[in-house]
């Protein structure tokens, strides 16, 4: 790939992910309340995501290869941890990624 379809391939990368942002503020605009589907995928998305990283990051681990899975699971609990005190997922998810990916690349 040339320069010039580099950028066209990020140009229309963009717009395509703005367009996915945008589409449901347009078409939920002038409706008072959403439909039961959305506030589903809100309530439980959330709830959802941190358990499939947690279940890609323990689905490897090897107990008999030193450290032990030690950096798996004291990722997992700074991860709990911070949900606890923050109550908020998304710094639940992203510092506790952050810790995790930062423990795989020093131990």
């Amino acid at each position: 790939m040339n320069n010039s379809e580099i950028f066209i391939a990020i140009a229309i990368m963009s717009i395509i992910s703005y367009f996915t942002r945008a589409l449901p503020f347009i078409f939920f605009r002038n409706k008072e309340e959403l439909p039961h589907y959305f506030l589903f995928i809100g309530k439980y998305f959330p709830s959802l995501i941190i358990t499939i990283l947690i279940v890609f990051t323990l689905k490897d681990i090897g107990f008999s290869i030193v450290p032990y899975g030690l950096k798996e699971i004291v990722g997992v609990f700074v991860t709990a941890i911070l949900h606890l005190l923050f109550k908020n997922y998304l710094i639940s998810i992203f510092l506790g990624t952050v810790f995790y990916m930062s423990l795989v690349q020093l131990i």
